[in-house]
């Protein structure tokens, strides 16, 4: 998927942020960082972040241990109460202690159903094919891949493995600065 800037979404008036659709698993299964996952689409909230449309998808683990009792986003708003609720309050102030204004959203914060979340995806699944087969400009992104076969920047195997191969050993994680626990509260006004 593709949130593609140059787009100014119907539902939200404002262009993508350039980025994949984010996925917000609401499940308690922890997965591993990188990990494949099938999922179970619910929702969606439509953030608008510094002028930006930056779609949620909400979500569920086909793993989780209670992914079949959620098929819809009620079933998150009946069985997770308030959780719904603080999703939004962490998605609109969660760049104010960099010093920016807090996030704004389309339809007044209110999640849109799994249908309207589908709908969303297969939108930005299409734009993404339109950026991967040079039919959208997507500036500086690297759309080099091997499985788009009618893409102009479609790569053999090889090359691939090239790439991989000559890449960098990974070295050691860096240090995580000790500034990143310190805690910040909010006064809502």
């Amino acid at each position: 998927t593709w949130e593609n800037p140059s787009h100014i979404d119907e539902n939200t008036g404002f262009g993508g942020d350039n980025d994949p659709i984010d996925v917000c698993d609401i499940g308690s299964k922890v997965c591993e960082r990188g990990e494949v996952i099938r999922v179970k689409v619910l929702g969606t909230l439509a953030l608008i972040d510094e002028g930006e449309t930056d779609w949620k998808i909400i979500v569920i683990n086909v793993e989780d241990p209670d992914a079949a009792h959620f098929n819809d986003i009620e079933d998150v708003r009946r069985l997770k109460p308030n959780y719904l609720e603080s999703t939004v309050d962490w998605f609109r102030t969660y760049k104010v202690p960099d010093g920016k204004p807090e996030n704004q959203f389309a339809f007044d914060g209110e999640f849109k159903n799994k249908d309207f979340a589908i709908d969303v995806i297969k939108c930005t699944h299409a734009h993404w094919k339109a950026l991967v087969t040079k039919n959208s400009n997507g500036g500086e992104i690297n759309c080099k891949n091997t499985t788009v076969q009618d893409s102009p920047f479609v790569c053999k195997q090889e090359e691939a493995e090239t790439i991989v191969n000559t890449a960098p050993p990974r070295g050691p994680a860096s240090p995580i600065p000790a500034d990143v626990d310190k805690w910040y509260y909010y006064q809502k006004n």
